[in-house]
């Protein structure tokens, strides 16, 4: 069930599976290639050569990654992520504070939420790209905006990676481990679907089309009326006994 209003919104964020729900943001953002095209170029971003050619060729297209032209670009296998588009709001992303940012915060505010960070990731990849099997410490509320991606989770995750385990990284991999697809719970997302990943679940993400983006708001700390989610308690009780980790803990910290 897709979730539409903010009563099943409260209802639903804090446990397993992950769902899919619609956030009208009134924002177009500029073509994925021209948004590749400017971000590849920033030193802050991220970004991985894939692909079965020889080592050779993949450190070649590593170094020629920021400046060979973007048609050529596009055709090579590649994840990429930037996790500061706060860099971008005078320019590629302009409008975005105001009209996606400020609103999604005050409506969790309005709803009674409070969080100790907010802030969002940019994705892209190209065609047979997966990202990393990993979990991240914070919910996302993850926006298809252009082509097609599946990500993959589980119905059950305690199943499959107690909360406990994955505070401690036991899940990082890049790929995921076997196991019975009826416990997997996919969802190919298509431009404008929207999909709400649960902090602390093991997940990756498959991309179904020749280019893909996606935005991903990450909420670290989120917390509804002075309560955290089931599986982020694992992480609070975790750094309650090592509080100088607390401190050491970031999106950033995702591989990708």
């Amino acid at each position: 069930m897709t979730i539409t209003t903010p009563d099943d919104f409260t209802q639903r964020w804090r446990q397993p599976p992950n769902f899919p729900l619609e956030i009208p943001f009134d924002y177009t953002f500029l073509p994925a290639v021209d948004i590749l095209d400017h971000v590849r170029r920033d030193e802050k971003v991220r970004f991985t050569i894939l692909g079965d050619d020889d080592w050779q060729v993949r450190m070649d297209r590593t170094a020629a990654f920021r400046t060979a032209p973007i048609e050529e670009i596009a055709t090579w296998p590649f994840r990429l992520v930037h996790f500061n588009l706060g860099r971008f709001y005078d320019d590629l992303l302009s409008g975005f504070q105001e009209k996606v940012m400020i609103p999604w915060r005050t409506r969790l505010s309005a709803q009674g939420f409070t969080w100790q960070r907010l802030a969002p990731i940019l994705f892209l990849s190209t065609g047979g790209a997966s990202s990393t099997y990993h979990n991240d410490n914070s919910h996302g509320l993850v926006w298809q905006v252009y082509g097609a991606k599946t990500f993959h989770s589980y119905l059950d995750p305690d199943k499959h990676l107690p909360a406990e385990a994955a505070v401690i990284g036991e899940t990082t991999g890049e790929d995921p481990p076997e196991h019975d697809t009826a416990d997997r719970h996919s969802v190919t997302m298509q431009p404008g679907d929207q999909l709400w990943s649960h902090a602390l679940t093991p997940h990756w993400v498959t991309t179904e089309s020749p280019l893909a983006m996606s935005i991903t708001l990450s909420h670290g700390g989120l917390c509804h009326q002075g309560r955290f989610s089931e599986r982020e308690l694992a992480l609070r009780t975790y750094w309650d006994k090592n509080p100088g980790e607390a401190w050491m803990h970031d999106l950033r910290n995702v591989r990708y």
